[in-house]
């Protein structure tokens, strides 16, 4: 990972325990205050990397670090149940597609977490701000995965 990367990732997490933050706007003007130049698909590419989530705050839903665990290496599959626990979701079927849907600003987050897990029945996703697309090859495969998602959400 880049330098810049690398610290403009850190100035993000810095920011999310100094304030709310509601919008990626929002962390793209904040991030600019601090000397970055970051445009609104950087901030989305960071948002999505470091899993990040809309919590609510003082009555307001704002991005906040995904809790760990422990300091281990999470796996991909644990990072999912975590991300699914803690967002609410909703699962519909289109065809070879599942279409989950969340709160703004969480499907990044999702997709992400989904990548991660490497299930192999997945064919790819498409995520945007509040709903994510997860492609399939066949039936059998979008059952099998629909169930999984569903356990993992709880």
């Amino acid at each position: 990972m880049e330098l810049m990367k690398q610290l403009r990732q850190q100035a993000v997490r810095d920011l999310l325990e100094q304030r709310p933050i509601r919008t990626q706007q929002e962390l793209v003007a904040a991030l600019r205050e601090r000397g970055f130049r970051a445009t609104q698909a950087t901030v989305s590419r960071d948002v999505a990397e470091l899993g990040l989530v809309k919590v609510g705050r003082a009555g307001v839903q704002s991005y906040a670090l995904p809790l760990r665990l422990d300091d281990r290496e999470v796996s991909g599959e644990d990072r999912l149940g975590q991300v699914l626990h803690d967002l609410p979701i909703e699962i519909r079927q289109a065809g070879l597609l599942l279409v989950i849907r969340t709160i703004p600003g969480s499907a990044h987050a999702i997709a992400a977490a989904l990548d991660r897990a490497r299930w192999s029945e997945v064919i790819g996703s498409i995520a945007g701000d509040d709903t994510l697309f997860v492609a399939f090859a066949d039936r059998v495969s979008l059952v099998r995965v629909r169930k999984r998602l569903d356990r993992l959400a709880g």
